[in-house]
């Protein structure tokens, strides 16, 4: 699913270059449910943005289901996201002036869809989040786990390969965390690729898999025994 070879990646800093990742390899198969754990500074938001296709390598190689991503133009790199790639973020990153079912149909006007089957597919899947009551709602009127549950509807409408969820619970209560986690672990169950960005202990617990970086290497990387939550959506 996905394959990272060597990867380096260095930014300049007035006259020197930092060195942020330093020969990263790692292999992801389908139907994981991975976190990348790391301080302020190991590399972690680099590495997401690499693979979001935000961003390039100077060296190395970089395969996304079977697709070398390498010296893609904006346009094209665009594309590639829309295909493989879900993003879920901590600010939930929603249009305010939108309500809910317009925000999750997004993605699919960028593909290109009819307007008829786009919102379809958004009924769909903020059915599948357990807010198809609260479609008509702005992003003012719903709570913070609701927005989150939006924004996690919102990148599945695209059907991507591969969902990255950048601290995903990092602007959430706690109750409401654990909530967010527990569909994410039920998209995991279905067979859906998830790469989980966290500082939170107890957040990576409920991933299958945790790789910790620091200073742009990986220092572990181990399957572990997931702590199960449930969801009360």
């Amino acid at each position: 699913m996905l394959s990272i070879k060597n990867l380096h990646k260095s930014y300049p800093i007035g006259d020197s270059q930092l060195h942020v990742l330093k020969g990263i390899n790692l292999e992801v198969e389908q139907g994981e449910m991975v976190a990348i754990m790391g301080s302020s500074g190991s590399g972690k938001s680099t590495l997401l943005n690499i693979i979001g296709i935000l961003d390039e390598a100077d060296s190395g190689t970089y395969t996304l289901d079977d697709v070398p991503i390498k010296d893609l133009n904006e346009k094209k790199a665009a594309v590639y996201r829309n295909k493989f790639l879900g993003f879920v973020f901590q600010s939930f990153n929603l249009i305010n002036y939108k309500n809910a079912l317009e925000n999750v149909a997004l993605p699919l006007y960028y593909q290109g869809m009819a307007r008829k089957e786009r919102l379809q597919h958004a009924r769909f899947h903020l059915e599948k989040v357990g807010l198809l009551n609260w479609a008509t709602h702005l992003p003012s009127e719903l709570s913070g786990g609701q927005k989150q549950r939006v924004a996690i509807a919102r990148a599945l409408a695209a059907e991507p390969k591969l969902l990255l969820a950048d601290e995903p619970t990092g602007a959430l209560d706690s109750a409401t965390s654990h909530e967010i986690m527990a569909f994410l672990q039920e998209l995991n169950d279905e067979g859906k690729t998830l790469l989980i960005v966290t500082h939170e202990e107890e957040i990576a617990a409920m991933t299958k898999r945790v790789i910790r970086l620091k200073d742009g290497v990986i220092i572990e990387d181990k399957k572990i025994k997931q702590h199960r939550v449930k969801a009360h959506v």
